[in-house]
């Protein structure tokens, strides 16, 4: 199990519960019946951080399947990295991967159980595919006619902003018409999935959330276990909103080191500033990063006030401009054909017009001016489905 570093142990707010540590609100409901369970390394239960799996095999369920999304069960494979079927080790009960050969479980799948259960930390991105493996599962429980229950975590970047994605650039880091950041936990997308219609044919899928206990979106959150490899502290979960948009430029953002999502640079910008970090090949975690073996000069933000960053309530696009207007080679900044480490800068912005406005030098306030009044009609939306204030 990938552990934050120990400082970040807990949750600031000792009194929240997340919806798996209220096992008195759904285990009865899974008495006698055979589960299903859509879980990875961070669905623990308590301040012992104990497996929610091994929690409820020592209750007395029993657990037919467990389904693992990106990054796999124990959370160790890669970003992008495909994962295969597995027979857990330590349960004996098979693994089926949902990033792999399928992105949702089979009818087969559904046919060897009577209910679902999805408990997965998620980090409130458009681009963090968790929220995808949320509607695919959605997706299969509503053809089969099974239940899902969501057990409930906070959502630690719980503000709305960035450009509401254009569906013309819909793909596996964007399906859904939602800004960058989409203030929601998983129990609310999950509603907005099915009221605003957005399974196939306009299925229901039907749910039934286990809120978390004593939590409003404002409240500062600590994650207690790593959600992804490349989120390996709580700095990088909250500066991941605004960096993970330079994946679609030439500029590292620390994949191929011990602090990714915390750094920025390039090779290009050698005599421009002083901090620099050397990508490598990291098993597990990147294993052919951007500029791998160059040293990449650029801003360190270890220790950046991402408090402060979190109650401003909005992403940081001072950093992409910084950037952009120091690089040398302009017309090199966002071109993807330049290696496969690059993403492409539209699907993760979800506007062509957010690449154009940078290159053009457009200030901040007209570039967020921009995003409405799409941002306003979805913070509206939004309304109907929060759990939490």
């Amino acid at each position: 199990m990938l552990l934050l570093q120990a400082n970040f142990c807990c949750a600031q707010n000792p009194t929240i519960q997340t919806g798996a540590d209220q096992t008195e609100l759904y285990v009865p409901l899974l008495k006698g019946k055979n589960v299903g369970m859509v879980i990875n390394q961070t669905s623990v239960i308590g301040t012992r951080l104990v497996p929610s799996v091994d929690s409820l095999l020592k209750l007395g369920i029993r657990i037919k399947e467990i389904f693992g999304p990106e990054h796999g069960f124990r959370g160790n494979a890669s970003n992008g990295a495909k994962v295969t079927d597995e027979i857990d080790a330590e349960t004996g009960i098979p693994v089926i991967s949902l990033y792999g050969q399928k992105r949702k479980p089979s009818k087969k799948d559904m046919d060897a159980i009577d209910i679902m259960i999805f408990d997965i930390q998620d980090v409130g991105c458009r681009f963090y595919t968790n929220i995808n493996t949320l509607a695919d599962v959605m997706e299969a429980c509503a053809e089969n006619g099974k239940e899902l229950i969501i057990l409930d975590r906070p959502n630690p970047n719980a503000f709305v902003d960035g450009p509401v994605l254009d569906m013309k650039l819909k793909s596996g880091i964007g399906r859904f018409p939602v800004p960058i950041t989409h203030g929601m936990t998983i129990g609310e997308f999950a509603q907005m999935v099915n009221g605003e219609g957005w399974l196939p044919d306009k299925m229901q899928c039907k749910i039934k959330v286990i809120p978390v206990k004593n939590y409003m979106h404002d409240l500062d959150y600590v994650l207690p276990v790593n959600p992804s490899p490349n989120l390996n502290t709580q700095q990088s979960v909250l500066l991941y909103p605004s960096l993970c948009l330079f994946e679609g430029t030439t500029i590292s953002q620390g994949r191929g080191t011990y602090m990714p999502f915390t750094v920025l640079g390039s090779p290009d910008l050698k005599g421009i500033y002083p901090f620099s970090f050397t990508p490598v090949s990291i098993p597990g975690k990147s294993e052919t990063p951007l500029h791998q073996n160059e040293v990449c000069y650029g801003l360190d933000l270890r220790n950046y006030n991402t408090v402060k960053l979190h109650k401003s309530g909005q992403i940081n696009l001072k950093w992409m401009m910084e950037l952009y207007k120091a690089y040398p080679y302009k017309e090199k900044f966002f071109d993807m054909s330049q290696s496969k480490q690059m993403g492409n800068i539209d699907k993760l912005a979800g506007t062509t017009l957010f690449k154009e406005q940078i290159m053009a030098g457009k200030s901040e306030k007209e570039i967020r001016q921009s995003w409405e009044p799409e941002l306003s009609r979805y913070k509206a939306m939004r309304q109907k489905y929060v759990l939490y204030k």
